[in-house]
């Protein structure tokens, strides 16, 4: 670390020394690295730090490597630190502390709440039980209500990795010209949504943070948070969890645990019927926007099946109409 990093850090936590522990992984594309490390003289034993150094040449496992690609990342790694530093959550929706956060040319460095030592040390990537999701769309669901009808100022205007506007060179690369036509109306019907809220963004299952109950969960990395339609997340959240032959049977259910967990927390004021209506509409558009984005970027990707395509017919459908 850099001194300056350091005394960040010893600082933040009113810490007298601080070693660096175990490296927690690297950055998307070799963008950084997670660190976690361990603190002396204060009240915190460790704080988990996203160290952001942008590199000269980026890796990609799809070869997307643009310099749209790197001005895109580095935008994100700008919202997430804004994200960190201007908003904030609640105990049902929980995250990670920012202590402290600086940038100083190609580096940024975010110090954050050691979820660990809070109790969310279980990371669920294999064998996801169904109370595991439920947490995850619970999280979700208080999290899209606590921000409903709030402004997205200094996030993503428009939130999500794959947003069309960002994403043309994924667009060009579609091989289904049905789809391809129409992968602007389908983005302006999502973005013309009567009920907007913030939205994760990357709500996949590495981004959660269990307690060992499975039913108490975390959220991290909020590169890609900014407006939009609830249902982006939702999807996001089914597609990383189920495979195409389960969807079928247990998206209808899980769906409707999202929406019940939704009517907890929404305010008294907002007509939440007409709330409900509207997402469960835009559920299909939702999830062939996200069918658009995997077919131009990784047209092989295991996400591709036979659910998802046949909600995409389902869609051309209703726009034919």
């Amino acid at each position: 670390m850099k001194q300056e990093d350091h005394d960040l850090v010893l600082q933040a936590c009113g810490a007298s020394s601080l070693h660096v522990g175990a490296k927690i992984q690297s950055l998307w594309s070799g963008y950084g690295e997670l660190l976690r490390l361990r603190l002396r003289g204060c009240e915190r034993p460790s704080v988990v730090v996203k160290h952001v150094k942008f590199p000269s040449e980026a890796e990609h496992p799809g070869g997307w490597n643009t310099e749209r690609s790197h001005r895109r990342k580095v935008r994100s790694y700008q919202v997430e630190t804004h994200w960190y530093q201007n908003y904030a959550t609640n105990s049902r929706c929980r995250i990670p502390a920012c202590l402290a956060a600086c940038s100083h040319g190609d580096e940024m460095l975010i110090v954050l709440e050691d979820l660990d030592v809070a109790g969310f040390d279980q990371r669920r990537r294999t064998n996801i039980k169904d109370k595991e999701i439920r947490a995850c769309l619970s999280w979700l669901a208080h999290f899209h209500a606590l921000f409903l009808g709030v402004a997205p100022d200094g996030l993503w205007p428009v939130g999500t990795y794959w947003h069309l506007e960002t994403r043309p060179d994924e667009l060009e690369a579609v091989d289904d010209l049905q789809l391809k036509a129409v992968a602007g109306d389908i983005d302006r019907i999502l973005s013309g949504c009567r009920f907007k809220t913030i939205v994760h963004g990357d709500a996949k299952l590495a981004n959660f943070c269990f307690k060992r109950s499975g039913t108490d969960v975390a959220a991290v990395d909020f590169q890609y948070v900014g407006g939009g339609c609830g249902m982006k997340d939702v999807v996001y959240l089914l597609e990383d969890c189920l495979e195409g032959r389960e969807c079928e049977d247990r998206v209808p259910g899980l769906l409707d645990f999202y929406f019940s967990e939704l009517k907890l927390d929404v305010k008294k004021d907002v007509d939440f019927a007409a709330l409900e209506k509207e997402w469960r509409e835009m559920f299909a558009f939702a999830w062939t926007d996200f069918h658009r984005f995997l077919l131009g970027w990784m047209p092989g990707h295991w996400k591709i099946n036979q659910y998802s395509k046949q909600l995409t017919k389902e869609v051309l459908h209703k726009l034919k109409l």
